[in-house]
């Protein structure tokens, strides 16, 4: 199938309130794809976008983005051609995934306002990193990913992902890119995941201990809430009890979040924030410990690696909830991103982050969260949706 002739659908939505190019590469959700798009196309010179298309495989369709200064662009793929009339009702429902899923409904610049009055280090870094907001993602699939996530990188999470998908989920359709057919499979249900030899085929595909955990839960989840299909029903039982976690207290969710195999308190945390809208929620890691320390007057020796207990988790949690409020989450993955060596240039150049697997590392002292760093960078408000590969790529993810 190609994307030729199909008719975009446009939402006005500047990038101080959404920037694909951080979003979507920071580390949050670890399936959107990217893909370089010609200039030569007629929508693409009168949309004046960035060049670049993002697109994500829903159950039953492909939903494709394209940003620029002051617009989303849309449309959505489907595995057979629609009428007009049902595509526009199917579009209405893309239209109302994306507010959803993007959490449009949260005023980023009203945030951004409020951090950097609360927070001198959060003013030095706001306008580079503009347009980064949490997203409300389906809780199995975040809940899998993180379990991933366990000393690893985004570059290798996001393979990990991506074969996951292949080996375990059917294509919902195939789209042509320069010629060559691209297959694109949605996540796979929890039954899918919870048969007896599925470990056995996650080693081999190269999860190693993560293996045995991602089959334990989705086991655990089955065995407990059923895959049973309702009359019309799309979701799984046990994903549709996963979602009723977002109406608990965080602590009764986090509470049945870490009875998961492979779920300690950082990646309940991950999906807390990410799914389940806990906004306060702060992950934390060895990595945002030395923020707090280089930074925060945390007390603590920069440099050496602290063994995170759980008072020094409360600790750290207590002292970002105290100084970002309500959404210190939200805020916490802002300078999460900013400290990430793909993003080293965002901002200062055209180039889009492109996580690839490697070193685990933070970057040092480089960072830039530095306020009143010496190095020259070039200030905007509204950070390009991103052109060509950054120079520093290596990325570290997120520990449990």
């Amino acid at each position: 199938m190609s994307l030729t002739g199909l008719r975009w659908q446009t939402l006005p939505l500047p990038l101080v309130q959404l920037s694909l190019a951080a979003v979507l590469k920071c580390g949050q959700s670890f399936r959107w794809t990217t893909h370089t798009v010609t200039g030569t196309e007629p929508e693409v010179k009168e949309s004046n976008h960035s060049g670049y298309e993002y697109r994500l495989c829903l159950s039953d369709r492909v939903v494709c983005l394209r940003q620029n200064a002051t617009t989303l662009s849309y449309c959505s793929v489907f595995p057979k051609l629609e009428s007009p009339e049902k595509r526009l009702l199917l579009e209405a429902k893309t239209l109302e995934w994306l507010k959803d899923y993007f959490q449009l409904d949260v005023d980023l610049e009203i945030l951004y306002k409020d951090w950097a009055g609360r927070d001198e280090v959060f003013a030095s870094v706001q306008n580079r990193f503009a347009g980064i907001r949490v997203l409300r993602q389906d809780p199995w699939e975040n809940l899998i990913s993180f379990i991933c996530s366990s000393n690893n990188n985004i570059g290798r999470i996001t393979k990990m992902v991506s074969s996951l998908c292949k080996e375990f989920s059917p294509a919902v359709l195939t789209i042509t890119n320069d010629g060559e057919e691209e297959f694109y499979h949605p996540f796979p249900p929890p039954s899918a995941l919870a048969g007896p030899g599925v470990a056995a085929k996650l080693r081999s595909l190269g999860f190693g201990y993560r293996a045995e955990y991602i089959q334990r839960t989705a086991s655990m989840l089955v065995d407990t809430h059923g895959s049973k299909l309702k009359l019309g029903e799309t979701t799984e039982p046990s994903e549709v009890w996963l979602q009723t976690l977002r109406q608990m207290s965080t602590e009764q969710a986090r509470e049945e979040l870490l009875k998961f195999a492979g779920v300690g308190r950082k990646v309940a945390d991950c999906v807390l924030l990410m799914s389940l809208d806990k906004r306060e929620v702060v992950p934390v890691d060895t990595h945002v410990y030395q923020i707090a320390v280089k930074h925060y007057k945390f007390r603590g020796t920069s440099g050496k690696k602290a063994t995170m207990t759980p008072k020094l988790y409360e600790e750290l949690t207590s002292k970002f909830v105290t100084c970002w409020g309500d959404h210190a989450g939200w805020a916490h993955t802002i300078l999460f991103t900013a400290d990430l060596k793909s993003f080293a240039t965002y901002g200062e150049t055209d180039d889009v982050p492109t996580p690839e697997s490697g070193q685990n590392t933070p970057k040092a002292e480089t960072s830039s969260v530095v306020p009143g760093s010496k190095r020259k960078r070039k200030r905007n408000s509204s950070p390009p949706a991103g052109r060509g590969r950054a120079s520093a790529r290596q990325t570290r993810r997120r520990e449990t």
